[in-house]
């Protein structure tokens, strides 16, 4: 499930989606993969990794190595492991937001179903 279609969603900074396994996420920061697991990593801005950690826990992940989902960085569930990071980046003149972003690896049938109900949860529309 690499990619999954991008159709450049990635350009608005809402979410981005990598036609590359990795992206641009170094090897180090990926979460380990079992035989036959895909990868996917996406990202979006506006929302905390304290958010999207506890987003992944409500869809069935642990987080691993922390209590505090603030410090989360690594959150596991049933055939699906995923690696959590955030920074700040410029989003336009001196606004700044923080970006978290998720790689993603797991089972083909785990992805597909965890994947789009993450998204929806992690889509922040604008107000």
């Amino acid at each position: 499930m690499t990619g999954g279609g991008s159709d450049g969603a990635g350009s608005d900074g809402n979410e981005s989606d990598n036609d590359t396994p990795e992206g641009d996420t170094p090897e180090s920061d990926l979460p380990p993969t079992e035989p036959g697991w895909d990868r996917e990593t996406v990202a979006y801005r506006g929302i905390s990794r304290r958010l999207a950690a506890h987003y992944l826990t409500n869809l069935g992940g642990t987080l691993v190595g922390t209590d505090d989902p603030a410090e989360a960085t690594r959150v596991d569930g049933d055939g699906w492991r995923v690696a959590l990071s955030a920074e700040t980046v410029n989003a336009a003149g001196s606004i700044s937001l923080t970006e978290v972003t998720a790689a993603f690896a797991g089972d083909p049938d785990a992805l597909a179903a965890l994947l789009p109900k993450y998204r929806q949860k992690a889509m922040r529309a604008g107000g």
